[in-house]
């Protein structure tokens, strides 16, 4: 699913309306995470606090009625991008760090981890000890052969 430009605009604008909710010039907020929940049917993209309270809402209206199997991989990847393109936004919001944007399924449950910063470190993509069991795993058999 390639994104159409109204959904571009319509998850920055998302974005925006999270960061307002945090602004920089007030106290730094405790809040470690910013917790993103899609509907497939819906087309509801959800944001919370830590607290599950709603800190925004919006439709976008590609996403409603989107039947695809790999929906949630290609929401995952158009959400990171747009987080990457909106970093300056992102990275200054009143929040204190380290914070990450995370994608969740309807039961809360983590799907995928979309932005992590920490100061001046940032790390925007997926699961980044991606492979180390298989590569631990050859690591040791090669040492037991020897």
């Amino acid at each position: 699913m390639k994104p159409t430009n109204q959904t571009i605009q319509q998850i920055e604008r998302a974005i925006k309306k999270i960061a307002q909710k945090f602004p920089t010039d007030e106290e730094t907020s405790i809040i470690t995470d910013i917790h993103l929940r899609v509907s497939q049917d819906s087309g509801e993209l959800l944001a919370f606090d830590d607290d599950d309270e709603e800190v925004n809402r919006c439709v976008i209206e590609q996403w409603i009625d989107n039947k695809d199997e790999d929906f949630f991989d290609c929401v995952t990847l158009i959400l990171r991008d747009e987080l990457k393109r909106n970093s300056e936004v992102v990275d200054n919001m009143g929040i204190m760090k380290p914070y990450s944007f995370v994608l969740e399924d309807d039961d809360k449950a983590p799907i995928a981890e979309l932005y992590l910063a920490d100061d001046d470190t940032v790390i925007i993509g997926g699961d980044l000890m991606e492979g180390l069991e298989k590569d631990l795993d050859t690591f040791l058999d090669d040492l037991f052969k020897e």
